[in-house]
């Protein structure tokens, strides 16, 4: 069996067995040398794989994918005369772009980089089918007056500076590049069985052209909705790029999520096709259809269709509805899309209300995943990931739909319990050469990691506990520009390989975290194993990752640098640097979908977004976020609650309940601290003693408490059972699993301006609660 053994910058080991599964090539025998983290010929930007010739360069790869054009950049990196194409996109903004020059890759915070902005070109690149079914995207952009709008089929000015002035570049086109360059690699892998069903790019691209006639037949109008309701598959993401290609905007929805959820994203969206995976979900659409007049039909991607009704298929006919579709129809939708033109819609929560429909572009999807695939110097053709995250998260989006296709990467699909024990069956079969995971899934192979250790003893205990001190000394000192410390290579031996073979990531070069703060005892124990995680920071509305970390460049609880061609700002710093964190480039999002005021809250009118989150910039030009502004709750399985509608549906369940405050910000799961209704004295203070109501509540339950104390002391059965009753019933309105109360505490005294919990205007002041009562809510996640 060959393997390939190598140690990156940071002297992580890192092996690449040839047995294991790949994406159909032949690995290359060593890694380039490096020079100060990145190779002696290679820009900043790095290594951008989504050219359509065959012969290209890996490490250097062209930027926009097409051989002449290809060419041109070449030439222009020595005479700084950009390609006359290029010239033809900017002649409107009266200005020229160059292709970036080429650094030591080390991109900084906060440098000022001169704004440029696309207009619409002349004359279209491709457009058409050329002779192969291969059919490119009308690569010029339409004409825009702001960077900000609010209408689905609108078109917005893209941010483009020294660092990023990539042409602009459709999904279409960006298929059909990697599609030219590795037709019969793998693309897509599910486990049917015992046995791996693949698709080579070739047999991906046309299935999502498939899909893509398929939905116009059934009637999806340009830029109308498709929703997709399931686990990760190749269907989901063969309806997701059909979408695209067919003209609508491509809707994620949460397969937790309840009907009514569903509903709303449906409605808002203007959703005309909902694919689903199988008979739980379709029963969810069934149930409301009649209350969402865009939607013409469903197609049920998984499983026979029990329920047979009119407009109602399953994924075979769905796909056959597609022969009796013309192609010419096909590249009609194709040619009226552009870059700067809204392509999907990622459905977030905010503070308070219904969730807002964030519009992303081609554009945002293409130019930040050439970014990130060039930073993190994925090798075209050759890397390997596992999908198992909600792909209705934008992070799941560029990590496993519009990362792998410009990387030309494999995808293997997880299987739908992968969270609840099977992921590791997968990444032992898969051995994937990156992986992604929220904090939640870091700390879950942790705990499993943490239990073998009690099962060593002896010896072995020792040893281990060397190691993983040599583990910690030497990851430290590599990240900091060091060496490895005496007895590296022994403890890489005895510990570091067969940790890492035995999680499946023995072939990793990157294992990244993101979508929630991590903690720093998660990221400690893995440094203590060589395996440094890399964190990530972004949100939906910056397309995913807005910082990244990487294995030769990283800190320790830093989410990281810039995504080379954007830039953070820090507003209002105080006397630590600290104020809220802002972001500019062509990731920043278009706007919120029919949402004219809150996109204009949080994007400014010269395209600047703001976080709602508190950060601070060092020296080094990495970032460190240091709390939020926003109430919202990111647990750590990366998903966003807002807390006061769920706050104030307990409330309303529980009469006898003054004040509660939902917890659960980097945690398992939500929790809930409650307080009784009291009597106040003169100075606003609560007492022990329980208002009228809180008491009426109390009579009416069998309870004979008329105090707080009565109630805790007694451990008073009747008033306990009410509150947990009431809880359910909150939980019952949910609209994820993610977003139910599983702990809660009553306390001994209520919220009040004299006890610091509340401010002057009786708002709940979150950190300080959270503080006085920090051992009660650990007590919560207590195993």
């Amino acid at each position: 069996m060959s393997k390939n053994n190598n140690y990156g910058d940071n002297g992580a080991y890192i092996e690449r067995d040839k047995s294991k599964l790949t994406n159909g090539v032949k690995e290359e025998e060593s890694d380039p040398p490096l020079t100060n983290g990145h190779s002696d010929s290679q820009s900043q930007d790095g290594p951008v794989m989504n050219g359509i010739n065959g012969e290209g360069d890996e490490e250097n790869g062209a930027i926009d994918g097409h051989d002449k054009e290809k060419e041109e950049a070449k030439t222009n990196e020595q005479n700084t005369s950009p390609p006359e194409e290029e010239k033809k996109v900017v002649e409107e903004a009266k200005i020229t772009v160059q292709t970036p020059p080429v650094s030591s890759g080390e991109p900084t915070a906060g440098d000022n980089q001169p704004k440029v902005t696309y207009s619409a070109t002349s004359t279209p690149k491709t457009g058409g089918d050329p002779g192969d079914g291969l059919i490119y995207g009308m690569d010029e952009l339409a004409p825009a007056d702001s960077f900000r709008v609010w209408q689905r089929d609108a078109a917005v000015k893209l941010q483009v500076g020294e660092e990023a002035s990539e042409k602009p570049l459709t999904i279409m086109s960006a298929f059909v590049d990697v599609v030219k360059r590795i037709p019969n690699n793998t693309a897509l892998a599910t486990k049917e069985g015992e046995e791996w069903k693949t698709w080579s790019y070739r047999q991906y691209y046309d299935d999502v052209k498939r899909a893509a006639k398929s939905f116009i037949k059934l009637g999806l109008d340009s830029f109308g909705g498709v929703g997709i309701l399931g686990f990760n598959s190749p269907e989901w993401l063969i309806s997701n790029l059909g979408t695209i290609f067919a003209g609508g905007l491509a809707t994620g929805i949460y397969a937790t999520n309840s009907p009514e959820a569903c509903e709303y994203i449906i409605s808002n969206s203007k959703t005309n096709v909902v694919v689903v995976e199988n008979n739980v979900q379709l029963q969810k659409i069934l149930k409301i259809w009649d209350k969402v007049p865009h939607l013409k039909a469903v197609v049920q991607y998984k499983d026979e269709v029990a329920e047979r009704r009119p407009n109602v298929y399953s994924w075979q006919e769905f796909m056959d509805l597609g022969k009796e579709t013309a192609d010419s129809v096909l590249v009609e939708r194709i040619k009226a899309q552009r870059p700067n033109q809204c392509c999907t819609l990622i459905y977030t929560s905010g503070t308070t209300g219904n969730p807002k429909g964030v519009m992303l572009s081609h554009d945002n999807y293409t130019w930040l995943s050439r970014k990130i695939v060039g930073a993190t110097r994925l090798k075209f053709g050759q890397e390997v990931l596992v999908s198992y995250l909600p792909l209705s998260h934008v992070a799941a989006q560029i990590v496993d739909i519009y990362g792998p296709l410009i990387a030309g990467a494999a995808v293997y699909f997880a299987r739908p319990d992968a969270l609840k024990g099977t992921l590791r069956i997968t990444l032992n079969e898969v051995h994937p050469t990156v992986f992604f995971g929220v904090p939640r899934v870091w700390e879950k192979i942790q705990e499993g990691l943490k239990e073998l250790g009690k099962q060593t003893t002896g010896i072995k205990k020792k040893v281990a506990t060397w190691a993983k001190g040599v583990g910690y000394k030497g990851s430290m000192s590599l990240m900091n520009g060091g060496g490895t410390p005496f007895g590296w290579s022994l403890a890489n031996l005895l510990l570091f390989r067969k940790v890492r073979t035995g999680l499946g990531l023995d072939r990793c070069s990157v294992c990244s975290c993101g979508a929630a703060p991590v903690m720093k005892e998660t990221l400690d124990f893995f440094l203590g194993v060589n395996i440094p995680i890399m964190e990530t920071y972004g949100m939906s509305e910056s397309t995913g990752p807005h910082t990244i970390s990487v294995p030769w460049r990283y800190r320790l609880t830093s989410v990281g640098f810039n995504v080379p061609g954007t830039k953070t700002d820090i507003l209002n710093p105080d006397e630590d640097g600290c104020g809220e964190v802002c972001m500019r480039g062509r990731h920043v999002f278009m706007g919120y979908l029919d949402t004219e005021e809150k996109t204009c809250e949080a994007l400014d009118a010269d395209g600047l977004l703001h976080s709602g989150d508190i950060g601070k910039i060092d020296k080094d030009g990495f970032i460190y976020i240091t709390g939020r502004i926003k109430e919202l709750i990111i647990t750590a399985g990366g998903e966003n609650v807002a807390p006061v509608p769920i706050e104030d549906t307990v409330k309303e369940e529980l009469p006898g309940i003054s004040n509660v405050m939902l917890v659960g910000d980097k945690r398992k799961f939500l929790s809930m601290l409650l307080t009784m209704k009291v009597e106040v004295d003169d100075n606003g203070a609560p007492t022990d003693k329980l208002s009228k109501v809180a008491t009426d509540w109390c009579r009416s339950l069998g309870s004979s408490a008329s105090t707080v104390s009565d109630i805790l002391d007694n451990n008073d059965a009747k008033v306990l059972k009410a509150i947990q009753e009431g809880i359910d019933r909150a939980n019952a309105k949910s609209t994820s699993r993610a977003q139910k109360v599983q702990k809660w505490s009553l306390l001994a005294k209520d919220f009040s301006i004299p006890g610091g919990e509340l401010g002057p205007t009786l708002k709940l002041k979150r950190p300080v609660v959270s503080k006085m009562y920090k051992n009660t809510i650990d007590k919560f996640y207590e195993e």
